[in-house]
């Protein structure tokens, strides 16, 4: 049975508490992340990271989370007061709404009805999770703009940037998954990917996708809109208290969010690793959501190691990596999938489908192998700067004893 069909019959108590579950798996999530990152980056930087308040330090983002509520709640007199704590709402509420589509589980038993651990499927449901992305955004542009300073209303203005640049290239990677399953419905594409993950056929569209999700979360090295070195704090510069922490939240469940997404649509969701698939059926199917959750795991360890070894980009080198490299490389993919997805459909052989894989493969290195020779060329050829047209005073060589004294 589809998913959208074993959905399709929840009564509206049992919406209520997946939803709930769904909120709480977020909250934890974000409480247990902040804790392995700390850890994780004091391993990286041989330190200890938090390991007093609880076994282990575990309780740590806990304690954090009640002394910034306890803090007071301060509103700059400049500041335009409905958006500047608007803001910070829209951030973290966004975020959550996006596990609306994302499938966790398998068929499961739930207080004795047949479900699934998804609480929505709707047929262009990677689109919604996008548009959902992008409506977050605002909450960065909002703030920035609201408070009345200087620092925060350039980091908005980064993050809008950053979105327009980072989106697109984000979007025109999915069309390569689109195109081969056939569907932009969340449950769809998990279930094509039982034999091959498109992780593995689809390579080039899952490593610009890793990279625009890290520049869609602003995180390292993409976290110009928050670039202590020249914004000071950034767009939350003069936030706190709850505030603060809702920021805080929103940037750690939007992570959760894009890992989730890369989860479902290059690494086949919450199905399990190639060999183990018998592992799907234990608990009554309630063991895929520690697949989907350990896949999504990897995917956080991803963007701490990240933020723990690599400096962050000039904004210079930030948008022309966006524009120049990662969009025309996903459109050039994008006719090459198209091209070998219609040879198939069309019943051409393997061998033909393979022929022209390796031309296409021949013809990139040939393009690349001739930019790289122009490149060199470029730094060999030396222009002799001519002669000034004006007067040009004479510099002495040496200082006389004159002009000492």
């Amino acid at each position: 049975m589809k998913t959208a069909e074993l959905i399709g019959h929840d009564p509206g108590w049992l919406i209520l508490v997946k939803g709930v579950l769904v909120f709480v798996i977020c909250v934890l999530a974000t409480l247990i992340c902040i804790w392995a990152e700390r850890r994780l980056v004091a391993r990286m930087q041989q330190r200890i990271g938090p390991n007093r308040v609880g076994p282990f330090g575990l309780v740590q983002s806990l304690a954090d989370g009640v002394k910034l509520a306890l803090k007071e709640d301060l509103i700059p007199a400049a500041a335009d007061v409905v958006v500047f704590v608007l803001a910070p709402i829209i951030s973290a509420t966004t975020c959550f709404m996006a596990f609306a589509v994302m499938p966790m589980t398998g068929e499961v038993n739930l207080f004795g009805h047949k479900t699934a651990m998804q609480l929505t499927d709707i047929p262009v449901g990677v689109l919604y999770v996008l548009a959902i992305a992008s409506v977050g955004v605002y909450g960065i542009v909002l703030a920035g703009w609201s408070s009345g300073s200087t620092y925060p209303l350039l980091g908005g203005l980064r993050s809008s940037a950053q979105v327009i640049s980072y989106e697109i290239a984000m979007g025109l990677s999915l069309v390569a998954v689109f195109i081969y399953a056939g569907s932009m419905s969340t449950s769809d594409i998990v279930a094509a990917q039982q034999k091959w993950w498109y992780a593995v056929v689809l390579f080039p569209s899952f490593v610009i996708f890793v990279i625009s999700m890290v520049g869609e979360t602003n995180r390292a090295p993409f976290d110009l809109a928050e670039a202590e070195g020249e914004l000071v704090g950034g767009f939350h510069t003069e936030y706190s208290s709850l505030k603060f922490a809702l920021f805080f939240l929103a940037e750690y469940v939007n992570i959760v969010g894009v890992s989730a997404l890369a989860t479902t649509l290059f690494l086949g969701g919450y199905h399990a690793l190639p060999g183990l698939t018998f592992t799907e059926q234990w608990l009554g199917g309630w063991f895929t959501i520690v697949w989907f959750l350990g896949k999504i795991s990897l995917f956080f360890f991803i963007f701490v190691w990240l933020r723990g070894t690599l400096p962050r980009m000039r904004y210079d080198q930030f948008m022309k990596f966006g524009w120049k490299v990662l969009i025309p490389v996903s459109l050039f993919w994008i006719m090459v999938v198209s091209t070998l997805r219609v040879l198939s459909l069309r019943g051409a052989s393997r061998i033909t489908v393979l022929a022209a894989s390796f031309v296409i493969i021949a013809l990139v290195l040939v393009i690349n192998l001739a930019y790289e020779a122009s490149k060199k060329k470029a730094k060999r050829t030396y222009i002799e700067p001519s002669a000034p047209t004006f007067a040009v005073p004479q510099i002495p060589s040496k200082v006389t004893e004159e002009q000492r004294g």
